[in-house]
């Protein structure tokens, strides 16, 4: 479930701009709200909506977002709200008033102020594009949003200038090479996710988290991946 909030009032690119990983903007963008240690707290999507600025937040996240927000409005010209409006979602033929969603074209559109979707396997999309969902492969004051492939998916903006977590994300995108990641992988058999993935000798190699018929995806140490993987019962393939 969704929850769509509501920033209004003349400060408010600039009050997102500040805090956000994406650059705030006329178009729909994907974006995040880190920790100062760089580490993912809440994903969502930034619509402008007129003279407002919509947040579209998975419905469990929304206390806190609104909490943090509010937290660093301090002398900013705005005002968070929630809003009754809802979502709807699909892949077919967008209705008048959609906006394509910003992450990956296979997404589809996304409808404000419609409800519920086409029907579409959203899992099946996600694995394939290895599209990480919010608090299953992101997961609050754990990930890090360039192994979650957010800049594959448009979700971070390294010209934008300062936002919470800048640094750390910075630097991991130009000082050091990324060591693991979100990737997606061959199943054979299934197993819970939060699964962890092991290597024949017992060595742990990764965690498998979402399923869709013979792929998931799943959080990998690249230096081994292989060959002799396990998640539980299942085998995981290259």
């Amino acid at each position: 479930m969704r929850r769509i909030l509501a920033v209004s009032g003349e400060d408010r690119v600039e009050f997102l701009q500040g805090l956000v990983t994406n650059k705030v903007g006329p178009a729909p963008c994907w974006a995040a709200l880190l920790t100062p240690q760089g580490k993912y707290l809440a994903d969502f999507l930034v619509v402008p909506d007129g003279e407002r600025l919509l947040i579209d937040v998975d419905a469990r996240l929304e206390g806190d977002l609104m909490r943090r927000l509010s937290m660093y409005r301090l002398r900013s010209k705005v005002t968070l709200e929630p809003t009754d409006l809802t979502v709807a979602r699909g892949t077919g033929p967008a209705p008048e008033g959609a906006i394509k969603d910003p992450r990956h074209e296979a997404l589809g559109w996304r409808l404000y102020g419609g409800a519920g979707d086409d029907g579409t396997d959203w899992d099946a999309i996600r694995v394939a594009h290895c599209i990480p969902e919010t608090l299953v492969e992101l997961i609050p004051n754990e990930s890090f949003i360039l192994e979650a492939g957010f800049e594959r998916l448009h979700g971070v903006d390294f010209r934008k200038g300062c936002y919470v977590g800048q640094e750390v994300t910075a630097r991991m995108k130009h000082k050091t090479e990324l060591r693991k990641g979100l990737v997606t992988v061959g199943i054979e058999g299934a197993a819970p996710v939060g699964t962890p993935i092991l290597m024949a000798d017992g060595r742990e190699a990764g965690t498998l988290f979402t399923q869709s018929g013979d792929r998931a995806i799943a959080h990998m140490r690249f230096d081994r991946m292989g060959e002799g993987l396990s998640a539980g019962d299942a085998r995981i393939l290259p």
